[in-house]
């Protein structure tokens, strides 16, 4: 494959909305389920273990959504951002794109993650900024800057950041009873279950991510099963297991649980349509126009709730743009769009898993028995990654510098190796 050089570019907002929104769903090659297809899978079920199955073994690959993040079992100041230049006129092409004078050994660890697609898995994408500016961009044969990628669990992060606009706007409490009209009868053990309980996955509820076989698990059952039509309906009728903030149980239903708040806040309207718009306007003002991340496309189910644990789309460099935004602490040109206050929240251990903050990865050491999600032995304390199933990253090394996002398909006996090349390839920069 040949390698092409180009000058540095900034990742720029594409004010005018070019460039960057290309590539459907299915140019991409993932498995991705659409809103109206969703309805129609689940309306249309002949045989539901067997249909569960083959949707659970092609999605999931027979493999742990969990464990794309190494959940287990259960499951200083940056510089200023640089979202100048766009970066419409670099053509898309199958070829590394990285300045002149990239040291050899960072190009050869970025290189191996496409060469070493047996230890791996398939890369479809790779983008380096450091500093805001693109060092280095390759794709996978048939990908390139326009292809939107699923999200998978990395959809979570977005799905915090949205959380925080509400709170910082006065319309949600972090730390007051969570706005679930099913939860507030009285003596209801869930009542006492808070915003921040739900973002560091320890809200109590019972849930089983990952089932044995895959179809029996609560995260199959919801985005292709029973719960499929009214996913924070299914999520918010599971009961108390534990108590709010006692455990840590990853949980995709309960990202689900938090869109479905974000849209309740945003309109009153149970019609499914209203919902879908008024979240679409609302990341599309608050998210997608301000960072340019025109790419950016959430899914919802048929209640038109966003499926705001699993199913968004994105190009490589819009995720990179999400990076950049969470490096430089909520500020994009100058310009707060966020708290402090609320990116610090996010970058916190929480209490039960140090590993994991308000719903996004650290890199930090984690209990007992659980398996590493990131790198802490190698990589900077405060290296934080959005990470989804199947090998999706965006990494963000703020000490270094440095937004790392890969983007492809790994399976569970490949996992270990990837987490190596992307430690030994963010050690290099």
């Amino acid at each position: 494959m040949a390698q092409g050089r180009q000058p540095p570019h900034r990742l720029g907002l594409f004010r005018d909305g070019a460039g960057a929104s290309g590539g459907g769903a299915g140019a991409c090659g993932s498995p991705v389920v659409g809103p109206v297809g969703l309805m129609l899978f689940t309306r249309t079920m002949i045989t539901k273990k067997r249909l569960l199955a083959s949707a659970a073994l092609a999605m999931f690959g027979a493999w742990s959504l969990t464990h794309a993040a190494g959940q287990g079992n259960l499951a200083p100041a940056a510089p200023a951002p640089k979202f100048g230049a766009s970066l419409d006129g670099v053509a898309a092409a199958d070829t590394p794109r990285a300045l002149p004078a990239l040291p050899a050994a960072i190009r050869g660890r970025a290189d191996a993650l496409f060469t070493d697609a047996d230890d791996v898995g398939q890369t479809r994408a790779l983008v380096i900024l450091r500093d805001g500016e693109l060092i280095y961009e390759r794709y996978g044969a048939g990908f390139g800057p326009d292809t939107k990628l699923i999200s998978w669990s990395m959809a979570k992060s977005i799905t915090a950041v949205l959380t925080g606009f509400l709170v910082a706007d006065g319309q949600l409490s972090l730390d007051g009873p969570a706005p679930v009209k099913a939860w507030q009868r009285s003596g209801d053990p869930r009542g006492a279950i808070t915003l921040r309980s739900l973002l560091h996955m320890s809200s109590g509820l019972e849930h089983v991510e990952n089932g044995d076989p895959v179809w029996q698990g609560d995260t199959v059952a919801m985005l292709f099963g029973d719960g499929a039509a009214d996913m924070a309906g299914f999520a918010e009728a599971k009961p108390a297991a534990a108590q709010p903030d006692e455990v840590f149980n990853y949980s995709s239903a309960t990202s689900v649980i938090l869109s479905d708040i974000l849209a309740d806040t945003l309109t009153p309207s149970k019609n499914p349509e209203a919902r879908r718009d008024a979240m679409r306007d609302f990341i599309g003002g608050r998210l997608i126009e301000p960072l340019g991340m025109t790419s950016l496309t959430p899914e919802f189910d048929a209640h038109g709730t966003m499926i705001g644990g699993s199913i968004m789309h994105a190009t490589a460099r819009d995720y990179a743009r999400f990076g950049e935004f969470l490096r430089n602490h909520g500020v994009v040109n100058g310009q707060r769009l966020l708290p402090e206050t609320w990116i610090r929240f996010m970058l916190t251990p929480s209490a039960n898993d140090a590993g994991y903050g308000g719903h996004i990865w650290l890199n930090r050491k984690r209990p007992a028995g659980a398996q590493p999600a990131l790198w802490p032995d190698r990589g900077p304390n405060d290296l934080f990654a959005c990470i989804g199933h199947q090998g999706q990253y965006v990494i963000v090394s703020p000490s270094q510098r440095v937004t790392i996002v890969r983007l492809g398909v790994t399976t569970d006996d490949q996992f270990p190796a990837l987490r190596r090349h992307l430690a030994d390839l963010t050690e290099s920069l």
